[in-house]
């Protein structure tokens, strides 16, 4: 009988300072040797809203080749598992074997995504990802089908500063502003998702809703939820890749040619999950420069899976 592969991995969570909050994450720091349906798997047997997967790059220039997969599929990116993926290499001072320094790189499937580490008192704490593209701004939604996918009243979807529109920096989502005190009161309905992306033929459209309201007068601070049940994430506690597309967008929207905007994103509270994201936003001659995406980590567990 052949022994069985010892595949190691490290649980973390994301975007918070403090265990048992934030957006869970399973890093396995060697994924060498395992197919893509293990890879499919595995991040299925964790059931966590995504799972990475540590390889050699193809380029000796970059840190490592990183793969992600929710729980049905890969993704070309995502933030959480990039700044939890770094923190974790980050921790353990090596990859695969080779050193590494405050500055990485991840070969994805949605480009090349640049990392700096964030230490303090001499220990990584958290890390800075800068998204893999540029802000692509999408189709928009109607307001009151949107208002059915969160549970909403159509009256609860703010119009003032966009309508429900489609935006990414390297995977898409759909933001809509609500009235600050339907946050809480959201409750998302499957059926109203499904019937909005809809796409005639039996199968469903791509339909992840990112929803957010203004702390305050203006967009310094947002507090917001994601809910993508077509996807199987019925709603996720910290999306780093969603947090960075509003922020561009937002910035995007601003009357002024230039600037620089530093947004914190709250998200997780209603789940019990308490997030917390970073974002600084360049703007230049109108169009959005660099998108920044920040937050804390904290090490939760490691462990071996053992694969016959």
């Amino acid at each position: 009988m052949s022994s069985p592969l010892q595949v190691p991995y490290v649980v973390v969570d994301v975007f918070t300072q403090t265990q048992f909050g934030g957006n869970q994450l399973a890093v396995i720091t060697d994924g060498r040797g395992l197919s893509d349906d293990q890879m499919q798997r595995i991040a299925n047997e964790f059931n966590f809203s995504e799972t990475t997967f540590v390889l050699p790059a193809s380029d000796t220039a970059n840190t490592a080749r990183v793969r992600i997969f929710n729980r049905t599929h890969e993704m070309p990116f995502a933030g959480h598992p990039n700044v939890g993926t770094a923190f974790v290499l980050g921790r353990q001072g090596e990859v695969l074997g080779q050193p590494v320094s405050g500055a990485l790189r991840f070969e994805e499937m949605a480009g090349l995504v640049t990392v700096a580490l964030e230490s303090a008192a001499g220990e990584v704490r958290g890390a800075t990802i800068d998204a893999p593209r540029a802000l692509a701004v999408g189709k928009t939604f109607d307001a009151a089908a949107m208002a059915k996918c969160l549970g909403l009243t159509p009256a609860e979807i703010r119009l003032n500063h966009h309508a429900p529109t489609e935006v990414s920096v390297g995977i898409e989502f759909v933001v809509v502003e609500v009235e600050p005190g339907a946050v809480s009161r959201m409750a998302m309905n499957l059926d109203a998702f499904r019937a909005t992306a809809d796409r005639g033929d039996g199968t469903y459209g791509r339909l992840s809703v990112f929803a957010y309201a203004r702390v305050g007068a203006g967009m310094e601070k947002l507090r917001a939820r994601m809910f993508a049940p077509l996807a199987g994430t019925f709603e996720d506690p910290a999306t780093g890749s969603a947090s960075g597309a509003l922020g561009a967008y937002l910035a995007w929207l601003d009357p002024r040619a230039d600037g620089e905007y530093r947004i914190v994103i709250e998200q997780g509270v209603d789940m019990g999950r308490p997030s917390e994201i970073n974002l600084r936003v360049s703007k230049s001659g109108g169009q959005v420069k660099s998108v920044k995406i920040s937050g804390r980590c904290v090490h939760v567990m490691r462990g071996v899976l053992e694969l016959a």
